[in-house]
């Protein structure tokens, strides 16, 4: 599968405390917990012996302890205890698959392969910018819909009317696609704005650019003209949790320092709730990327979304 060259978004990372926490990628189920040294863990939610979700137990000194008959499991996955046979040493084969679990831009993220690539968020490191995280939003649609939908600028007059967009500014200017490593860049898209940010008070022509850098993650940076100096580089990261349902979390670079995060949340959260339904609605939920959809010009960054997605080799959560 290729999606496992790609580490993928599953828990915020404040909410791995003392117990561990059970999710999904790609159709299958995990466990997360914290070791001794507080270090983020990740393994199949299944224990060896039984099959029992390892996600209904506990952590006991780092180590995630089988709900049905006790087996501990340290951070490795070695079985270090059968509480029924007491001075029994465990053989490898009693212990656990673990993945690699990484924490980034406040989130924990699962490396289903050993060198799984992470998106990249080159705005993380600018102190300039305000970092904060809105969601997780649990989404009835595909991962490729999600994406596809953040990177259209034609909906914005109409599901954002009075916020992104208005009706009397739908034409869109021509954009360039430039082709990269990771997907690829859209540049010299523009779009007339209400309310482009928190802070706008009128109305302006807002500069975009995008950026794929993942199958499942992109980065809008948004220049507003009448705003000197503002800018807001807003990562989205999906989580496929499996062909037909998704995780979404937006990671925010914001030179906003004056607002409060729940004024900032509550903005952008306006906006994905007007995505949300009209993606949950989309029929089939999996993104076609050969057939069943007709195109216009319109949809450039589209037809490079899915054009980047066949040739990375990308099948789930899509119909060929």
């Amino acid at each position: 599968m290729a999606e496992r060259r790609f580490a993928h978004p599953v828990l915020d990372a404040p909410s791995l405390g003392e117990a561990p926490v059970a999710v999904r990628l790609l159709g299958e189920e995990f466990v997360l917990w914290r070791d001794g040294d507080g270090q983020p863990r990740a393994a199949r939610d299944r224990c060896p012996h039984r099959g029992t979700r390892l996600s209904l137990g506990r952590v006991c000194d780092g180590q995630i302890e089988c709900p049905y008959h006790g087996w501990r499991f340290d951070a490795a996955g070695r079985c270090v205890d059968i509480p029924a046979l007491p001075g029994f040493t465990p053989p490898a084969s009693h212990g656990l698959a673990v993945s690699l679990l990484g924490e980034a831009h406040g989130l924990l993220w699962l490396h289903l392969d050993a060198d799984a690539v992470l998106p990249r968020f080159d705005a993380e490191g600018d102190a300039r910018l305000r970092k904060l995280n809105v969601g997780p939003y649990d989404v009835a649609a595909s991962a490729p819909r999600i994406v596809e939908n953040f990177l259209d600028l034609a909906h914005f007059g109409f599901v954002h009317e009075g916020w992104l967009g208005d009706r009397g500014h739908t034409a869109l200017a021509d954009y360039r696609i430039e082709p990269t490593a990771t997907g690829f860049v859209a540049q010299g898209c523009r779009a007339w704005q209400p309310q482009s940010n928190r802070l706008a008070a009128e109305g302006s022509w807002v500069d975009y650019r995008y950026e794929v850098t993942a199958p499942y993650a992109a980065v809008l940076t948004k220049l507003p003209q009448r705003q000197d100096g503002y800018r807001d580089e807003i990562a989205l990261f999906v989580c496929p949790v499996d062909e037909e349902r998704s995780r979404v979390w937006f990671r925010m670079a914001l030179t906003d320092f004056d607002s409060s995060d729940e004024d900032l949340r509550a903005f952008q959260h306006t906006i994905f709730t007007q995505d949300q339904p009209v993606l949950e609605s989309q029929s089939p939920r999996r993104l076609p990327l050969t057939r069943g959809e007709v195109h216009c010009a319109a949809d450039r960054s589209s037809a490079a979304y899915r054009r980047f997605l066949r040739e990375a080799g990308i099948t789930f959560g899509v119909v060929q």
